[in-house]
């Protein structure tokens, strides 16, 4: 490459990144437009009982930690059976394929809500008591379970023949060609995915709230709205809580999935 090209090649990129960062900009500031729409619409024609949130945005945020407990042993949880579902769906022993799928279909066909429910009010009919934050987890991580085997299911269809093939050439067990060959390449393809679900989880835990029992965002936000009679605004407070926490969680994904892209490269 002389000079003359290598001149234009930066020209190029240099333009390229003038294009993206204006683009970014004009993205910002039109987020500052709404976010300034929402602001005078919430303190103008709807008047907000800002002494009410001052009073009770601690005691809503408190929930916070409870929210994100629920979440990571839920997204644990779900991790696990996701794998042993998409593993029993690959297999070509009949009962565990059978077992696998009707998990799936049983868990996918059935509303989460209902699931919830079940664990906290249906099985003390068999004597058996879960606390409200153990239901909620059970209830979350057999849903999301279901719904991100098929995640790691063609993640694990995503490696190639050959490269099992070639482990069994150089001597390796099938439990060490999954261990070292075929799992970390299909947990690389389903981590993207895996971090929307958990986005996605942190918003339904709000349904473990239905229970009374786990203190989390949700329930704190509904019981000081309808002591105070400020349910607009005690809504409104959980919804900043939440949209703040998906925000920082939506960052995080961005920059991991940024860091698996460079990879590939």
């Amino acid at each position: 490459m002389n000079q003359n090209q290598k001149s234009q090649a930066e020209l190029l990129y240099e333009a390229q990144q003038r294009k993206i960062r204006q683009f970014r900009t004009n993205v910002a500031l039109t987020w500052i437009v709404l976010l300034g729409v929402l602001v005078y619409l919430f303190s103008g024609p709807i008047r907000l009982d800002t002494d009410f949130i001052q009073r009770n945005s601690l005691f809503i945020a408190t929930g916070v930690i409870d929210t994100l407990k629920i979440s990571f042993l839920s997204i644990t949880l779900a991790i696990f059976l996701a794998l042993l579902a998409a593993l029993g769906r690959l297999s070509t022993f009949p009962p565990v394929y059978a077992l696998s799928t009707f998990y799936v279909s049983l868990i996918r066909g059935t509303p989460l809500y209902l699931q919830i429910f079940f664990f906290f009010l249906a099985l003390p009919q068999l004597n058996i008591v879960l606390p409200g934050l153990v239901a909620g987890v059970f209830a979350l991580g057999l849903n999301y379970g279901a719904y991100m085997s098929e995640t790691f299911r063609a993640g694990l269809a995503s490696v190639g023949r050959g490269q099992r093939e070639a482990a069994i050439a150089l001597g390796m067990t099938p439990g060490q060609t999954m261990r070292r060959i075929i799992l970390p390449q299909a947990l690389r393809f389903a981590i993207p995915p895996m971090g929307n679900d958990f986005i996605s989880m942190t918003k339904d835990s709000a349904l473990v709230s239905a229970t009374g029992f786990v203190h989390e965002i949700m329930w704190r936000a509904t019981r000081v709205g309808r002591a105070e009679l400020n349910n607009l605004e005690a809504l409104i407070v959980a919804a900043v809580f939440y949209w703040m926490m998906t925000l920082i969680l939506t960052f995080f994904q961005s920059r991991l999935e940024s860091r698996l892209a460079k990879g590939d490269r």
